[in-house]
């Protein structure tokens, strides 16, 4: 082919690659009109969390498959406080920032808010609910500070694996006012568990620190028909208790489980209260039981004296006006009922004195109580008139309580509080010298498998000196007299 053929067909050559060109133009400007038609259908139609997806698809695709972290919306709570407006419940807030102020590590936040913490001796049922007491953890008389988030610091907490990030705000309300509120941020993926179970996990951590941390107080009736309180410290607790593990291990998984239904007793359509009788002989522990019962539950105590009580209706008065969470006690319940049934006294004042105990104190005065009258209230009509409740009947002499009174639902759980043991003796040990072991204990578990001494009578002989060997001894001296004195007179009977 020569040069002049050549040039030629030049010009068909360039015409086709400017035609190519027009084309490739063309169609990227169709594929960019559909593109942005396209994002715009997408933004109209669909979800936010759909949009998300598809652009984490479309950059894992463009990146050859790298590994890319999914951008998650956040969401924001705002719990506000109200000073008394009557615009809102500030039960949350005051929640929220106790929760919280339990949860402050002044050694990781550049600013903490410091102030004093109240005393425990204040009248006060909400003692203690902000929060986390810096040199008060022994549970001492007060003192000590509480820290919290000052405002606008942030903090994190973890629940159940998920973060949470809460800040301290002070807004301006409706009413050109300074209003504090706390901030909660979290995935927007988390709301369900924030509303179902966060919240009402804080709700009831701050609740149950509130009612372990309250002074207890006592209240007993007057003539008048109304309750009197004071101030209540009995040192008893579980731990110093002498009496048998397996059943005081019994008694606390009964009173956690009671603590844990109240659900549970609104579906079956149950009163939510539980019912206790303590029985056993004289100087066994019962009072001490009740003692220890109040402090681990932190529920003040009701002590009935029935014979202050004339009639029915000031029965009723009085039963229904004690509060949620707190313990009605009736002491030696035989005596009280003695003379008197279900309908009203029956029996004549010789039989009900040749029925009674010698040392039993005389029935009540008020001859218009009946059984009736307080069973009404334990499980009948009245035993809805509050939520949270535990009564405690006491008895030395169980076979001589009317039927009606020992049935489940009334008196749901029966606690027989028998003669000293070897394990309630090595408890009472533990408590009085601090000592698990010492070379009269084998002598002294044996006699006490022969005879039958109450822990009071043991605690007495404990407490004559401060000396181990020399409290020891006399106890054993103790015991064995009661064993001889105990074989002379089976050895009259016989």
């Amino acid at each position: 082919m020569d040069l002049s053929t050549v040039v030629a067909s030049s010009p068909s050559y360039g015409s086709k690659a400017v035609d190519a060109y027009k084309k490739a133009a063309a169609t990227a400007a169709t594929v960019t009109a559909y593109a942005v038609l396209a994002r715009g259908v997408a933004r109209e139609l669909l979800p936010d969390e759909l949009r998300d997806a598809a652009r984490w698809a479309a950059s894992f695709l463009l990146r050859g498959g790298a590994r890319m972290r999914v951008p998650r919306r956040r969401r924001t709570f705002v719990i506000r406080r109200y000073d008394g407006d009557g615009y809102g419940d500030s039960s949350l807030f005051e929640d929220a920032s106790a929760y919280l102020a339990t949860r402050v590590d002044p050694h990781s936040m550049s600013r903490v808010c410091l102030s004093r913490r109240r005393s425990r001796d204040d009248d006060d049922e909400d003692y203690g609910a902000f929060g986390y007491c810096d040199g008060d953890k022994e549970g001492g008389g007060g003192g000590g500070h509480v820290m919290s988030m000052e405002v606008g610091a942030s903090m994190d907490d973890v629940f159940e694996g998920v973060e949470f990030t809460w800040t301290s705000m002070t807004n301006c309300d409706g009413h050109d006012r300074q209003a504090a509120s706390l901030e909660l941020s979290f995935d927007a993926e988390h709301t369900d568990m924030v509303l179902r179970r966060y919240v009402p996990f804080i709700t009831a951590s701050v609740e149950d620190a509130r009612r372990r941390d309250r002074a207890l107080k006592i209240f007993s009736c007057d003539n008048g028909g109304s309750w009197r309180g004071s101030s209540y410290h009995h040192p008893a607790t579980f731990d110093t208790l002498a009496m048998d593990p397996e059943l005081k291990g019994s008694i606390v998984a009964d009173l956690d489980r009671f603590l844990k239904r109240k659900e549970y007793y609104r579906r079956i359509g149950k009163a939510w209260k539980r019912g206790y009788l303590l029985y056993g002989p004289p100087g066994t522990g019962k009072s001490s039981l009740v003692a220890a019962i109040a402090n681990y539950l932190r529920f003040n105590l009701y002590d009935l004296d029935l014979s202050k009580a004339e009639s029915n209706s000031t029965l009723q008065c009085l039963l229904t006006s004690m509060p949620d969470k707190s313990i009605l006690v009736i002491e030696d319940i035989d005596c009280c009922f003695s003379a008197i049934t279900r309908s009203g006294p029956e029996k004549s004042a010789e039989q009900n004195a040749d029925e009674r105990p010698p040392d039993a104190p005389p029935p009540p005065k008020g001859q218009g109580i009946t059984l009736s009258g307080l069973l009404n209230f334990v499980d009948g009509l009245w035993s809805t008139s509050g939520e949270q409740r535990i009564i405690i009947f006491t008895t030395n002499y169980k076979d001589r309580l009317d039927a009606a009174l020992l049935r489940p639902g009334r008196m749901d759980m029966h606690v027989y509080m028998g003669y000293c043991c070897w394990e309630a003796f090595k408890t009472l040990a533990r408590n009085y010298f601090l000592t698990d072991d010492h070379p009269l204990f084998p002598e002294i578990r044996e006699l006490l498998s022969e005879v039958d001494v109450t822990s009071a009578t043991v605690s007495e002989m404990l407490l004559r000196s401060e000396d181990v060997d020399v409290a020891l001894q006399g106890l054993m001296e103790c015991l064995q007299e009661k064993k001889q004195g105990k074989e002379i007179g089976e050895g009259g009977k016989a």
